[in-house]
């Protein structure tokens, strides 16, 4: 019996092996991945989906985040991306920081995405004037430097350092003022939820002494009424904080801001409810165009670029440019 089935393999191989070779070689040019990622056109999710208070007003229109779409620099697609317009390649070393791997980046911009809706929700319940009580701030590690001699990994929360309790940047500034050159601060921190002790080696830079770290930060918060924001697993970064942010507070207050029209945006978003600029407006008002949108919202820095999209591709878009959420609700009141 194996026998037969060999023989028919083999036959099979044999009648149709330069068909076998070509499925195999068009499979290698897509598997192999170059040294690029390509920035394509992109979309918008609509909020109304992601998001839900409790009890919440309804919006005839929407609010919808604006994202990029991105592909593996295989070699078909960047050949394809040399002929279609609005598809861009980009070296992958600048999407990472140097010395460190897509690990580390994934993980940050993990950070970044809950650090946005954490800013959104803070924002949102202060700006509607609605019950909030942030419980504690926590200092995640979101960057470590070349320079940096220490254990330290991204994602670790800095709790104390020297026995002194971190509650932000600045205190643990304060403690690497007070060692020298060389010296070792020793750190208390929680690791995917378990306490660890690591430790950070003092080094000079022109700017003072430095242990080469950078906090991203996150908030334990409890609201009424309560929201939910779901994300995907695939979701990273902070541009989607104002659209997250004007989504929770259209739902919290009576007025809807979105008076029936489709609108999509991007930007980042603070606890104070300052608005911050982001990457890839190009492929972001695109997409917010296919998905036709009426308006659309981005930071005051990308917005000379997206008039200028628009203007040279002959857009029927209203673009409002974001520097506050409360301009933001402004210029959306006049509209």
């Amino acid at each position: 019996m194996f026998t037969k089935i060999y023989e028919k393999m083999k036959e099979f191989i044999k009648e149709n092996y330069k068909s076998l070779i070509g499925i195999v070689i068009i499979y290698l040019l897509f598997a192999i991945e170059l040294p690029y990622a390509i920035y394509t056109p992109g979309g918008a999710v609509n909020l109304n989906d992601r998001i839900k208070v409790d009890n919440g007003y309804k919006s005839d229109g929407s609010f919808n985040m604006a994202y990029v779409s991105m592909v593996k620099g295989s070699l078909p697609f960047i050949l394809m991306a040399k002929v279609i317009p609005d598809w861009d390649i980009v070296d992958k070393d600048e999407l990472t920081i140097e010395g460190e791997d897509m690990k580390e980046l994934v993980k940050r911009e993990r950070l970044y995405l809950q650090e946005s809706i954490d800013a959104a929700v803070v924002n949102a319940y202060l700006q509607a004037h609605k019950e909030i009580d942030i419980k504690k701030v926590n200092n995640n590690v979101g960057y470590i430097t070349e320079e940096a001699k220490t254990n330290l990994e991204v994602g670790d929360i800095i709790v104390e350092a020297d026995d002194n309790k971190i509650t932000s940047l600045i205190d643990l500034q304060n403690v690497v003022q007070d060692k020298k050159e060389g010296e070792k601060v020793s750190l208390e921190i929680l690791r995917n939820g378990k306490e660890k002790d690591a430790y950070a080696t003092v080094y000079a830079t022109d700017d003072g002494l430095k242990i080469g770290v950078s906090f991203i930060n996150t908030y334990e918060y409890e609201v009424v009424p309560k929201v939910e924001v779901k994300s995907k697993a695939s979701e990273m970064g902070s541009s989607g904080g104002l659209m997250m942010s004007l989504t929770i507070y259209n739902q919290l207050t009576e007025e809807d801001l979105t008076k029936g029209k489709k609108i999509v945006g991007t930007g980042t978003i603070d606890i104070e409810g300052n608005v911050g600029e982001i990457a890839g407006v190009k492929y972001k008002l695109i997409g917010a165009v296919k998905k036709k949108a009426e308006i659309f919202i981005c930071p005051e820095e990308n917005y000379e670029e997206a008039v200028k999209i628009k203007e040279d591709k002959g857009y029927d878009i209203t673009i409002i440019k974001a520097h506050t959420f409360s301009e933001v609700l402004e210029k959306l009141a006049e509209i």
